[in-house]
């Protein structure tokens, strides 16, 4: 994600929201590819984030693994990074798999 005044708060850094928006589309990506799509749905239950260190240029970058993965319940990890491969927030990201009412 560029880190531009688009996604600055008022002092010219990251915004947390900016991160943790970024952190649950990855997570829940990588929740969906694990997902048969066609009978269950995936919805995020609960997000958590830490920041660490700020940005105010450059690029950041999101990587999700896996701390469960249920059939119902899935815990994610996700890692946002700079540049420089400094690790910048750590966001837990908890989802759930509903099956589709036909």
């Amino acid at each position: 994600m560029p880190v531009t005044p688009k996604v600055h708060q008022p002092d010219g850094v990251l915004h947390g929201g900016a991160t943790a928006a970024l952190a649950e589309s990855v997570g829940s990506f990588a929740a969906h590819i694990f997902t048969d799509l066609e009978q269950y749905f995936v919805r995020g239950l609960e997000i958590t984030a830490n920041h660490l260190k700020s940005v105010k240029e450059g690029y950041v970058y999101a990587k999700a693994t896996f701390l469960h993965k249920g059939r119902t319940t899935q815990l994610l990890d996700i890692r946002v990074t700079d540049e420089q491969d400094n690790l910048i927030s750590v966001c837990r990201l908890s989802t759930i798999s509903l099956p589709i009412k036909k």
